[in-house]
C-alpha cells in the first residue's frame, strides 16, 4: 500500500566531528575543504546526505571514509541540528556524530567532494561552512564533559603509561589554562579502580615513575555492577 504525506519531507544529512590528539598536548579536529557549492572552498566537517535505505551511523561512517579516508572508528551520536535556514539548499536536518582517535593510526586523504583534508588545532580554526562552528562547539563541550565521568582516551596513550602522561591527556582534552592539581588528580583517578600498576620506567635519567595500564575488563565489570557513581566520583575532579 502506498502512502501520501500532507507535509514536504526535509533532507537528512550526517556530520562527523573527529577529534585527534597530537602527542597528548594538542587537541585537533578533522576538517575538509569543500570542492563544490554551496560554500565551495570553505572548510567544513566531513559529512553528507543519508541514502533512503541507509542507517544513520552507516551513512556517517561512509561519508567519513569517502571524504577523508578515515575508517574503522567508533563514533557516538552527538546531537541533531535542524534550524530552518542552516543549509541554503533547502530544509536539511543533520545528525552529528563525534569520536576521539589516534592521529597516527588514521592517515587522511581527500576524496569524493572534498578538495583537501587537514587536522586543525581546535583553538585555531577557520570559519566553517553551514552551522558547523556551532556543531563543533557542542562536540567540544560534550567531549570535555564526558572525560570527567567516563574513562575515554586511554587508547591514545601507550599500552603502559605514567600518571603524568595521563594527566597531560586530560589537561589537553579539557583545555585548561593551568595544570590540574597533581595530588587531587592522582587520588581521584586511582580511586576509580580501573588502572593496574604494571612496573616502573626503565632507562631514564630521573627517578623512574610507576607505569600503569587501563584495565578495561575491570571498568566493564564496575559498570555492569551499577557502580557508575563510584566511577564518576573517581574522575570528576576539581579544576
Amino acid at each position: 500500500m502506498s502512502y501520501t504525506y500532507d507535509y514536504p519531507r526535509p533532507s537528512v544529512t550526517v556530520d562527523c566531528v573527529i577529534f585527534g590528539l597530537e602527542e597528548s598536548t594538542e587537541l585537533r579536529v578533522l576538517l575538509i575543504q569543500r570542492g563544490h557549492e554551496p560554500f565551495k572552498d570553505a572548510w567544513a566537517l566531513p559529512g553528507g546526505f543519508v541514502d533512503l535505505e541507509e542507517d544513520l551511523e552507516a551513512a556517517a561512517l561512509r561519508e567519513l571514509e569517502e571524504e577523508t579516508g578515515v575508517r574503522d572508528v567508533f563514533i557516538e551520536q552527538l546531537y541533531t541540528f535542524g534550524a530552518p535556514k542552516r543549509d541554503p539548499r533547502g530544509r536539511v536536518i543533520s545528525i552529528a556524530y563525534y569520536a576521539l582517535v589516534n592521529l597516527r593510526q588514521h592517515p587522511v586523504k581527500a576524496a569524493s567532494d572534498a578538495k583537501t583534508v587537514e587536522w586543525f588545532n581546535v583553538n585555531h580554526l577557520p570559519k566553517l561552512a553551514f552551522d558547523h562552528n556551532e556543531i563543533l562547539e557542542v562536540a567540544i563541550n560534550r567531549l570535555r564533559a564526558k572525560v570527567r565521568y567516563q574513562p575515554i582516551g586511554f587508547e591514545l596513550l601507550p599500552e603502559e603509561f605514567t600518571l603524568t602522561q595521563l594527566q597531560s591527556l586530560y589537561e589537553t582534552v579539557l583545555g585548561v589554562d593551568k595544570p590540574l592539581n597533581k595530588r587531587n588528580f592522582r587520588t581521584r583517578i586511582l580511586k576509580m579502580g580501573v588502572l593496574k600498576e604494571v612496573g616502573k620506567q626503565e632507562g631514564v635519567a630521573h627517578r623512574p615513575a610507576k607505569l600503569y595500564a587501563f584495565d578495561k575488563e575491570k571498568y566493564e565489570e564496575l559498570v555492569k555492577s551499577r557502580y557508575e557513581d563510584l566511577i564518576k566520583r573517581g574522575v570528576d575532579f576539581e579544576i
